[in-house]
């Protein structure tokens, strides 16, 4: 029996694969795939018509996220998701099926051993070594790894290491990238004399997996400066091991570490830790953050002599978050003079640990800190009471001010609105819409319902995906997986897709069959003023009820789908304020009972008032979409 079922399977599939291959042919070969009625954009298509009673045009955005691969290729890989073998051919499958999955890195060996002026550098592989052993000269190299789309893997593994009066220049390092893995190992270790130059790193990256080994450790006499890592992120994890340990009569300056970056976790360890007569200075970590997640791990410990300056640690960062700062200047020799400026110091609550601050320093030392304000749940460990200068410790966050250029740092303008701002011939602020997740395309049903989709089954999804333990793709698969399976708050009805047909079935379930999908054309205007030209609101203009889907992250295109109850729908020309010429036709939903909001959402911050006194209205971003019954 088991010989013939198959038997019979291959039958089918060699029917299946004959069949589209006729087709190709009949309707001109592979460029034709639109037409093809064996792809799954044609599928889509059908399912649409039998689903959705009404004559509007199928939406062009929608059916364009449909999974690319052949019926011949979708019949191989549900074969190997049903065996679970899909992982032995990974590498096809996320680039035919045009997923997001890891890439492994090619190793490169060379070996440059006179001056360089690298002006530009992409190439997903393994930079070996670069100026080892180097005397004077020197090195700029101005672009490694920039503009990436998705997912590259570099690995930098020693950049001017040895070196002797040698000068480095790095300027941009995996800036302007979209969810990049990047290690870099050793930069300017062992150095005698020179200096460094650290410009940019990973700025305005979209998901980062960063790690930062060693910059400048066990230096003499050598100057160096970090100027921005990993700013302007969004979401994402970074690690930074050690910067300037064991160097003698150092000066080290690391200017900017996460500022403006969004829901970060980030970890930084051993920073000017056991140098003697250094001059270290560290300005801003973690500041202006969305939920950073932050831990900072000895900060010149052990030193002899010198001068050690932190000034700003998760200063007016937003929205709880998480902290933990461990030994500040601990077991330090005479001589040593410290100081710490501002730590904690906002307007929301978080957890937060401190430990060790001079605790264990030695001799005649001049120690001072200078504000730390937090909430209540705050703790301050180990803080040595002698020869220490404490300039304010506020348990209460309350005692912090917050201006109004913060407000607008957690609240881009224009991203939240009032519904009265729907008028024509209103000038408004036009939010950054640009989708900034990686781009993947939906799966086959055929092929989803074989694989593993719940936290409970976390290491069997990492198997088939090959995420390593611990990584920014576990971490982020974990929390789409939390949201899909969270319950829904009161009224709410939720689901998460992975297919096209999936959310077609979901939206029809909620509002029926006569139904529309919507989402703002382009992202033409963003960042500017635009004006607002006609306007239309869905369903007549009256109160009604629609289905949001969002992105989440994964491996293959995922949205998560939820009915919201009371909003108002509208679509608008947007224009040019200056020559009033259409630019984009933009779709926004006003939610009309905020009564179960949170009083601390940033729409209140932005626009006044608190839960259930206003209405609230947002546009829907670049690939995000709004279902609601057809007119």
């Amino acid at each position: 029996m088991k010989k013939r079922e198959e038997m019979s399977t291959l039958f089918l599939f060699n029917l299946l694969l004959t069949l589209t291959v006729s087709i190709n042919v009949a309707y001109g070969g592979g460029n034709s795939q639109d037409q093809n009625p064996f792809t799954q954009k044609a599928y889509v298509s059908r399912y649409w018509d039998r689903h959705i009673r009404n004559t509007f045009p199928k939406p062009s955005f929608l059916l364009s996220k449909a999974s690319p691969l052949t019926a011949a290729d979708t019949a191989s890989f549900t074969n190997l998701a049903a065996t679970n073998t899909l992982s032995t051919r990974l590498q096809e499958f996320c680039s035919v099926a045009h997923l997001l999955c890891f890439l492994e890195v090619l190793p490169n060996l060379q070996k440059h051993t006179k001056d360089k002026n690298f002006q530009f550098y992409q190439d997903a592989q393994n930079f070996t070594k670069y100026g080892t052993s180097r005397p004077s000269g020197t090195d700029s190299f101005k672009n490694y790894a920039t503009t990436f789309f998705s997912r590259p893997m570099n690995n930098f593994r020693r950049y001017s290491r040895r070196s002797a009066g040698h000068l480095d220049r790095f300027h941009n390092y995996g800036n302007d990238t979209n969810d990049i893995y990047e290690n870099f190992n050793t930069y300017g270790t062992s150095p005698a004399g020179g200096t460094g130059e650290f410009k940019h790193y990973a700025t305005r990256a979209n998901f980062p997996e960063l790690q930062f080994t060693s910059y400048s450790d066990s230096s003499g006499g050598r100057t160096q400066s970090f100027s921005s890592y990993s700013e302007d992120d969004n979401s994402g994890w970074q690690n930074f091991t050690s910067y300037g340990k064991n160097s003698a009569g150092a000066g080290n300056e690391f200017s900017s570490y996460g500022t403006n970056a969004n829901v970060a976790a980030s970890s930084f360890a051993n920073y000017g830790s056991k140098g003697t007569g250094p001059n270290d200075t560290f300005t801003n970590y973690g500041v202006l953050m969305n939920v950073p997640e932050e831990t900072f791990h000895s900060y010149a410990d052990g030193t002899v002599g010198g001068s050690e300056s932190f000034s700003n640690y998760r200063v007016q960062a937003n929205v709880v978050g998480d902290d933990c700062f461990q030994s500040y200047a601990k077991s330090t020799k005479e001589g040593t003079q410290v100081n710490f400026n501002n730590y904690g110091i906002s307007a929301n609550p978080s957890s937060d640990t401190f430990q060790g601050y001079a605790e264990g320093a030695e001799g005649d030392q001049k120690v001072g800190f200078t504000g730390y304000g937090v909430n209540t749940n705050s703790k301050f460990k180990d803080y040595a009471k002698e020869g220490v200068s404490f300039a304010s410790y506020n348990t209460s966050s309350s005692s912090s001010t917050v201006g109004g250029s913060l407000v607008e740092r957690w609240v881009e303008p224009g991203k939240l609105f009032r519904e009265s701002m729907l008028k024509e011939g209103t000038v408004i602020a036009m939010p950054d819409i640009r989708d900034k997740m990686p781009q993947r395309s939906f799966l086959p049903r055929s092929i989803l319902v074989k694989l593993p989709f719940s936290s409970s089954k976390i290491e069997e999804l990492k198997r088939v995906f090959k995420v390593s333990d611990n990584s920014s793709m576990e971490k982020m698969m974990m929390e789409s997986l939390g949201e899909c399976e969270r319950a829904p708050s009161v009224g709410e009805i939720k689901r998460c897709v992975g297919s096209v047909d999936d959310m077609i079935y979901f939206a029809t379930s909620v509002l029926g069959h006569n139904v529309g999908v919507w989402t703002t054309k382009n992202v033409n205007g963003f960042g500017k003023n635009v004006m607002v030209g006609r306007v239309k609101g869905m369903n007549g203009g009256k109160v009604t009820k629609s289905v949001s889907c969002h992105q989440s992250l994964f491996p293959y295109l995922l949205y998560y789908c939820h009915s919201v109850p009371k909003v108002r729908v509208y679509e608008a020309d947007l224009l040019d304020p200056e020559s009033k010429a259409k630019i984009n036709h933009g779709v926004a939903i006003c939610h009309m009972d905020t009564t179960a909001w949170s009083p601390t959402h940033g729409a209140f911050a932005a626009l006044g008032s608190g839960p259930g006194r206003i209405e609230v209205c947002h546009w829907i971003f670049e690939n995000d979409m709004t279902w609601t019954v057809a007119d």
